[in-house]
C-alpha cells in the first residue's frame, strides 16, 4: 500500500502543469468542442469534459480518488443543473491516466454502470498509449452511442444548457 501511495505521489509530483496544454493544444480543444457540439445534436444529454493534470498535495494526502474528484467537479461545474437531469461529465486525471464518467440522476437508471465503465476503459487505454485527443473523441463517441439509445432527443431541438468547450482545471 505504501509503495502504491508513493508511486502516486511521484506521478503527480513529476507531471508539470503546463503539460496539459502540450497534450491538449488549442486545436485539440477546438476539436473536442466541435465533437461535443455535434454529439449533442444526436441525443438528449448534455456532455461536459474536464481535464486535470494533477491533484493538489492535500488531496493526495487525504487519498482523494479520481472518482471523488470527478463527483466534486460534477457539482462545481454544475453539470447536474440541466432541465432533464441528463448531464454527463467526462473527467480525465492525466497524471494517473484515469477517466471517470459521472452522470446525473436522469440517466443513472437508464444506463448500466458497466456501460459507462466500458467507455472509461477504452479512453484509459488511449491515454496510456499517448493518444490523448483520440481518447476524448472516442469517449464522446461512446457516450453519444449510449445517450442516443437511452436518452434520445425526442424534441429534435438542441438545448445546449452546458458549455461545449472542455475545461482545464487549474491548480
Amino acid at each position: 500500500m505504501v509503495s502504491r501511495d508513493l508511486a502516486r505521489f511521484v506521478r503527480h509530483a513529476f507531471f508539470p502543469a503546463a503539460r496539459v496544454h502540450v497534450l491538449f493544444p488549442r486545436r485539440a480543444m477546438q476539436a473536442i468542442t466541435q465533437a461535443v457540439h455535434g454529439a449533442e445534436r444526436l441525443h438528449g444529454g448534455e456532455i461536459r469534459v474536464a481535464i486535470e493534470g494533477t491533484l493538489d498535495w492535500p488531496e493526495l494526502l487525504r487519498g482523494v480518488t479520481p472518482r471523488q474528484r470527478a463527483v466534486e467537479l460534477f457539482s462545481l461545474l454544475r453539470v447536474w443543473d440541466t432541465e432533464h437531469n441528463d448531464g454527463v461529465l467526462i473527467y480525465l486525471l492525466l497524471a494517473e491516466h484515469a477517466v471517470e464518467i459521472v452522470c446525473d440522476r436522469g440517466l443513472t437508471s437508464k444506463v448500466a454502470p458497466a456501460q459507462w465503465q466500458s467507455v472509461c476503459q477504452d479512453m484509459e487505454e488511449q491515454l496510456r498509449a499517448g493518444r490523448h485527443l483520440e481518447a476524448v473523441l472516442r469517449g464522446i463517441a461512446g457516450l453519444t452511442t449510449l445517450l442516443a439509445e437511452h436518452a434520445p432527443n425526442l424534441g429534435g431541438a438542441t438545448r445546449n444548457e452546458l458549455p461545449d468547450s472542455p475545461v482545464v482545471v487549474k491548480r
